[in-house]
């Protein structure tokens, strides 16, 4: 072996691309970022729910009944309902009065329409990059050339 040390990266023999003898080589490594993955993560959900709000209605209805200054007497089970003259000469005469029939129906008040759309953010993200760079050192009296 010669007086020559050997140094990583550096093979005695041959020496490659054409270098001269005494001349080495050293490969430098850089790091940079080739991409960031995007996904989607669940952040919450959101709910659509009906509610059904009852409210009591109080109101005031005319209606009709006829009433008359005379005898009255619960309806027979044989009772015709029509006007009828008595034994006695006098005539009965059916009352009637109005029935109030509440009807309810349900009516379409409104339509509720609920749409997703995406929103895009930015996030600064931090990391460490790392480059590898060459330091140079020459002992006293030795000429470094070239770019360093």
């Amino acid at each position: 072996m010669s007086d020559e040390r050997q140094r990583p990266g550096v093979t005695s023999g041959e020496l490659p691309g054409g270098l001269e003898h005494g001349e080495e080589t050293m490969v430098l490594h850089a790091e940079e970022v080739t991409g960031v993955r995007k996904g989607w993560r669940g952040i919450g959900y959101v709910r659509a729910r009906k509610r059904v709000q009852t409210s009591k209605v109080k109101e005031d209805l005319p209606y009709d009944v006829e009433d008359l200054d005379l005898e009255r007497q619960p309806v027979a089970e044989t009772d015709s309902g029509e006007i009828e003259t008595l034994p006695d000469g006098s005539v009965s005469i059916p009352v009637y009065a109005e029935e109030l029939v509440v009807t309810k129906r349900t009516v379409l008040k409104e339509r509720v329409i609920i749409r997703k759309r995406t929103v895009t953010e930015t996030m600064r993200i931090e990391s460490e990059l790392r480059e590898e760079h060459v330091e140079i050192e020459a002992d006293k009296g030795v000429e470094v050339r070239g770019d360093v």
